[in-house]
């Protein structure tokens, strides 16, 4: 397979591996064989003294840059569930594994977050020991839209956010822009996007000493100071510590400013039942290592296409609507926030396997 057919990119100049995810047409989305193929260069170059830094970027149909990766491939999640495809399964399963193998990467591993970030293009950025944006990213976690949850190991790091600002952003679904993502505490720095593909050179050809210094050569062109942010922090955390989504919701319906109202707006166009599930994941999360969230969430993901028969599942429904007929009216079962009832909630974080029989029983 030549370099332009490939879905992944890698390649080693001077002493970094360099990482472009080429499917532009789909934004970079991740599929299983993109997966496999980040594993397994960043395991040979784990072992490889001959790497001391990664770097990694995605492409847009115009050149380098300008898209890092819209999320899994839905379209595929979508597919497989209906034919109970077991790539399904593996899918997530090596999806969340590359997640933990990123968070613990022992060398350097820089994320240039260009353009649209989002689901699991977090989940190959987010563990990075430096998180670059510019004007042009745009963040977030949007899963209760298509009726799933953040993943990817959404729990762990949206949990981190200050106050009950990754409750807010998990429920919301809330894009942030360049900047806003430093506010979040969601990237390390921030540089014009025009300047990219000379920084980006600049890995191949500078002799670095080791990987230390290649992380302080991007982040000297990096400006890392966040702005204040654009969103009620005093509200959010307000809003957002209550006990129930809806708590939330009415709190949010009976405010005054044009956030409350917007937020409220947006909560109710959401899936109902993954509201409340995505509420318990984050506060799970929130006293949970790593592994142990990448655990929950795998069998969280094992439960919003198993729970019901694939055809009624949240998740089939919700990407039918966004993806598949595009027709933006999902079904919603239960169809309102106050139906949900708590036994449909934990039934999400009950796990099919025994212990020793996790998918993801290895992880550290």
């Amino acid at each position: 397979m030549s370099s332009n057919e490939a879905t992944v990119i890698t390649e080693v100049q001077g002493r970094v591996g360099l990482i472009t995810l080429n499917r532009p047409k789909a934004l970079n989305a991740l599929s299983l064989a993109m997966i496999r193929e980040l594993t397994s260069a960043l395991r040979n170059w784990r072992d490889d003294p001959a790497v001391i830094a990664v770097a990694i970027r995605g492409v847009n149909k115009e050149g380098p840059f300008g898209a890092f990766c819209a999320g899994g491939d839905i379209r595929f999640f979508h597919a497989a569930a209906l034919a109970g495809d077991a790539a399904l399964e593996d899918f997530f399963t090596e999806e969340y594994a590359l997640n933990h193998l990123i968070h613990t990467f022992p060398k350097p591993y820089i994320a240039f977050m260009d353009g649209i970030c989002m689901g699991g293009g977090m989940g190959i950025s987010q563990g990075a020991s430096l998180r670059v944006v510019t004007e042009r990213s745009k963040l977030a976690m949007p899963e209760t839209n298509i009726g799933l949850f953040p993943d990817v190991g959404g729990g762990f790091f949206l949990s981190r956010c200050a106050g009950h600002l990754g409750e807010y952003l998990a429920l919301t679904g809330r894009v942030l822009h360049g900047k806003e993502a430093l506010s979040a505490g969601l990237a390390d720095g921030f540089i014009e996007a025009q300047r990219l593909p000379k920084l980006w050179d600049s890995l191949a050809n500078t002799p670095f000493e080791n990987g230390e210094a290649v992380q302080r050569w991007v982040q000297s062109h990096l400006q890392a100071a966040a702005p204040a942010a654009p969103w009620p922090a005093d509200e959010v955390n307000a809003t957002f510590g209550l006990p129930t989504v809806a708590d939330m919701v009415a709190a949010l319906s009976a405010g005054q400013s044009a956030w409350a109202q917007e937020t409220a707006q947006t909560l109710r166009q959401r899936s109902p039942l993954m509201l409340h599930v995505v509420l318990e994941q984050v506060r799970r999360a929130r006293g949970m290592g790593l592994a142990d969230d990448l655990r929950m969430e795998r069998d969280m993901v094992y439960r919003c296409f198993h729970l019901r028969p694939a055809a009624d599942s949240e998740t089939v429904e919700g990407i039918r609507a966004l993806a598949i007929d595009k027709d933006h009216t999902p079904k919603w079962k239960p169809a309102r926030i106050e139906d949900v009832k708590p036994d449909e909630v934990t039934a999400f974080f009950e796990s099919p396997w025994a212990p020793q029989d996790h998918p993801l029983s290895s992880l550290g």
